[in-house]
């Protein structure tokens, strides 16, 4: 065989394995971005929760002023939440706050002129609407990061990632099992 031949031929297969090399660092590198923004909306979204939580405690707090312990609870999760710098520590955070919020709105169940009151009920559809959208953006972040964890176990992506080792497993952001178990149920409130 001719010797330019054999020399195109291994130019030829160098590009196409450099440019798989690239393909696949670019897609890990498009997945982890998409996992940095999924979890950038997650922290907006339960910023802007904790910025409503003084409105609804301070609403709350003027039918039940007996109630010093549940608003501590509630401000105690709230620094949480606002605190929280990884994945895990936000899920932790986030058990507290769905326990403490259901606890507050416990407590306006026992005042009905708390619950007919319009400043309540527009922050309680407010912080409905806020808790879809954390669900929403939790989902989009736990596809992504599932997506990524594939990719960084799986052939030929491992490889490459092992390489240069720049992207590593995330956690999901989940409520424990026992934990959503307390949050569907409300919890006893004893005047």
């Amino acid at each position: 065989m001719d010797p330019v031949v054999i020399v195109i031929i291994v130019i030829v297969a160098l590009i196409a394995v450099v440019g798989a090399i690239v393909g696949v660092y670019n897609g890990l590198v498009s997945l982890n971005e998409r996992v940095n923004e999924a979890w950038s909306d997650i922290t907006v979204q339960l910023k802007y929760r904790a910025d409503l939580i003084p409105n609804v405690v301070e609403t709350v707090k003027g039918y039940a002023k007996h109630e010093k312990e549940t608003f501590e609870m509630v401000t105690s999760a709230r620094s949480a939440v606002m605190g929280a710098k990884t994945v895990k520590q936000a899920a932790e955070a986030e058990k507290e706050m769905q326990g403490a919020l259901g606890r507050i709105f416990a407590i306006a169940e026992a005042y009905p002129e708390l619950k007919a009151n319009s400043n309540f009920v527009k922050l309680q559809e407010q912080l409905q609407d806020v808790e879809d959208k954390i669900q929403a953006a939790r989902r989009f972040y736990n596809a992504g990061a599932k997506e990524l964890n594939t990719k960084i176990k799986t052939f030929p992506s491992n490889i490459i990632n092992n390489m240069f080792g720049h992207f590593k497993k995330r956690d999901y952001f989940e409520v424990a099992d026992s934990e959503k178990a307390k949050i569907e149920k409300a919890p006893d409130v004893k005047f």
